[in-house]
């Protein structure tokens, strides 16, 4: 380890694409917080661990093979390849929590194991987002990205869709299962009444299917076609490399999606992300951007039950999770538009989204902000307005 003050974050978690979102965002704020600091980064290794080059302040990438769910299956020397005499080592908060550990136990042997290896080693030891060392809450993270791949993605929309306007992104599923999204059935509802209300515009349709080992979209290449086709105007970006396909969500006035750690990446583009929310988690970062969150009714369409059990799903085009069935997208179809029009429009700054979200989501919750949380917990101003 060179001389100098030094700060591993250690940030192995689950490799889908927000996690290393959160993991840059912290290495970040500890950045802003210390300009001079030394910092390296430890992620999982199937993670899009490409996105912490364009973070000049992150001076070592340790790629970790692990597999969370078996703690007997590990990269060889995985962890030993990571420098040792590090002044500080933050973990993902994650790898401590007694639910998370009993869910993956992989997961738990690693950070087991990272804190005998550097504690040894006589590094002071801690979670992301805290100090010590210093950190910088709430700062506006954003990603660089390259010249040349901005440039080409202006061009592609430009000689692909002449005079299109506006540049709408659609990743129409996440890496979870098929039936957690909605069908193409309800994504040609809502292609239909955002074509209604802008007919000049162009659709960028993003997703990787590659199965490489990382995350992917569950979405077929057929479908993704059923989706061009039913729109005037499209633009493939479908597993294009990840920097090129932020480059194109850069290019574009809004990204509408599910929720999807790939949200997460697009706001750190500087890209207003329209959410239509539900599943497992809600929307839980926010960076300036601004954003909208289209809120399902719980009581007809339960979720955000997080680790535990998922509703029952329903019929629509197979099994399908409550939150994402047909039935809900079209009830929601005209906020739908209306959020997407807020973003595009730029006439949704980011206070006034927050602010806003943070009171649907206190209303959905029934009033209990315990129930609510977010990166660096900058929703807490939110919470009692005056």
């Amino acid at each position: 380890m060179a001389p100098g003050q030094s700060l591993l974050v250690n940030f192995v978690y689950c490799p889908p694409v927000g996690h290393t979102i959160e993991a840059l965002h912290y290495c970040h704020g500890y950045h802003r917080a210390d300009p001079g600091l030394r910092i390296g980064l430890a992620l999982n290794a199937d993670s899009p661990t490409e996105l912490a080059t364009l973070c000049p302040y992150i001076a070592d990438v340790y790629p970790v093979a692990l597999d969370v769910f078996d703690p007997r299956r590990r990269g060889p020397g995985s962890l030993d390849r990571i420098s040792s005499g590090w002044d500080w080592v933050v973990d993902d908060d994650r790898g401590h929590q007694a639910a998370q550990r009993e869910l993956f136990p992989g997961l738990a042997a690693y950070y087991d194991m990272a804190a005998d290896r550097f504690a040894a080693a006589g590094s002071v030891s801690g979670m992301a987002g805290a100090e010590p060392p210093r950190y910088s809450a709430g700062e506006q993270f954003r990603l660089r990205l390259p010249g040349p791949a901005l440039a080409g993605a202006r061009a592609r929309l430009r000689d692909a869709a002449p005079g299109a306007d506006p540049r709408i992104g659609v990743l129409p599923a996440g890496s979870g299962p098929r039936g957690s999204y909605p069908s193409v059935r309800s994504w040609q509802l809502v292609l239909a009444a955002l074509s209604r209300r802008w007919p000049r515009a162009v659709f960028c349709l993003l997703g990787k299917l590659r199965r490489d080992g990382r995350t992917s979209t569950s979405f077929g290449r057929a479908e993704f076609g059923e989706l061009a086709g039913s729109v005037p105007r499209s633009v493939d970006a479908v597993d294009r490399p990840i920097i090129d396909q932020l480059a194109v969500v850069a290019a574009c006035d809004v990204l509408v999606s599910p929720h999807s750690g790939f949200g997460m990446a697009a706001l750190a583009v500087g890209t207003p992300w329209l959410s239509i929310a539900g599943n497992r988690w809600p929307e839980y970062y926010f960076n300036g951007v601004p954003f909208y969150s289209v809120l399902p009714d719980l009581r007809r369409f339960p979720a955000y039950r997080g680790l535990g059990p998922e509703p029952e799903p329903v019929d629509d085009d197979g099994p399908r999770a409550p939150s994402m069935c047909r039935e809900r997208i079209g009830a929601d179809l005209d906020e739908i538009a209306e959020g997407a029009a807020r973003l595009i429009e730029r006439r949704w700054p980011f206070e006034e989204a927050m602010a806003d979200h943070v009171a649907r989501m206190l209303a959905l919750r029934g009033g209990r902000a315990d129930r609510i949380w977010s990166v660096d917990n900058v929703h807490r101003e939110y919470l009692n307005p005056e």
